[in-house]
């Protein structure tokens, strides 16, 4: 019988063991299966979702010159004194959400910034957004007229230096596209406090180089020889002109890292160049 009672217990024992064990092993599968859904979810959470949950103001306004509007989107610091302003200029996509994104970090990061629709009341669409797919916004990018471009920048600069939350310095950035505009847009404006050039090439012409007042910082991606290979050139103008141009080249990353590199799958070379290349940009700008 004392043989039979300590089978028992010794069952007992190993019973509530293994019992507390699943308990515990549960406990932890709970934890490990919430961590898997709450990075699925911010996977899953879209450019167009960060933009929406924004906690900044936003806002669209109708800019003009002459005969043309044209749509502009102004992202606000939460702030309780004016700030520095910065002029963003979309790749050759257009104006879509990554871009005024880009706008909405910035302005979380403390500047006013206005992201032109360059392609705004073009090929007969209001905004980027009416565009039938990217590759009609790129053909509508590239029919365009280089001086309403300018024309179109000039009237974002004045817009963003005269609003009443802004200290009246502005800065541009540029991506692919818009990088070599905003190159260029420094060689037509003498009055923005720096330009810095996403993956954009320069000017080719060294005569408009020694129109450049605003120092250049540029950020390319090693692997984008199409753009790297002409960048001794536009040093060499630069340094002949006695212009500033400080430029960064992140190692393994493609061409529109920015862009890339803020997708959740993102390779590692380009979120690491992205990475980089915010730290740097927002250490450039204050």
């Amino acid at each position: 019988m004392k043989h039979l009672n300590h089978v028992f217990l010794l069952f007992v024992f190993a019973f509530s063991l293994f019992s507390c064990g699943n308990k515990n092993d549960k406990k932890e599968s709970n934890k490990e299966e919430a961590q898997v859904e709450a990075d699925t979810t911010m996977a899953q959470k879209t450019v167009a979702d960060e933009l929406s949950d924004s906690p900044r103001h936003h806002e669209w306004v109708t800019l003009s010159h002459g005969e043309r509007e044209f749509q502009a989107f102004v992202a606000y610091p939460e702030t309780n004194e004016a700030t520095k302003s910065v002029i963003v200029i979309h790749e050759n996509r257009g104006l879509n959400d990554w871009a005024r994104l880009f706008a909405d970090k910035l302005a979380e990061a403390g500047y006013l910034v206005i992201a032109p629709d360059l392609i705004s009341n073009t090929q007969g669409k209001r905004r980027t957004t009416d565009f039938e797919n990217p590759d009609a916004a790129r053909d509508a990018i590239y029919a365009l007229d280089p001086e309403q471009v300018t024309a179109d920048l000039d009237v974002a600069f004045n817009y963003i230096k005269e609003d009443s939350a802004s200290t009246g310095e502005v800065a541009v950035v540029g991506f692919c596209w818009g990088g070599s505009q905003t190159f260029k847009y420094a060689t037509n404006n003498q009055e923005i406090s720096s330009a810095h050039v996403f993956y954009g090439t320069g000017p080719e012409n060294a005569s408009v180089i020694a129109n450049i007042s605003a120092p250049i910082y540029g950020y390319y991606g090693g692997d984008d020889n199409r753009v790297n290979s002409t960048i001794e050139a536009s040093e060499k103008m630069m340094e002949d002109a006695g212009k500033t141009y400080k430029y960064e080249i992140y190692e393994g990353a493609g061409h529109a890292f920015m862009r890339s590199g803020h997708q959740p799958e993102a390779e590692k070379p380009n979120k690491e160049a992205h990475d980089k290349a915010w730290k740097r940009l927002k250490d450039l700008l204050k």
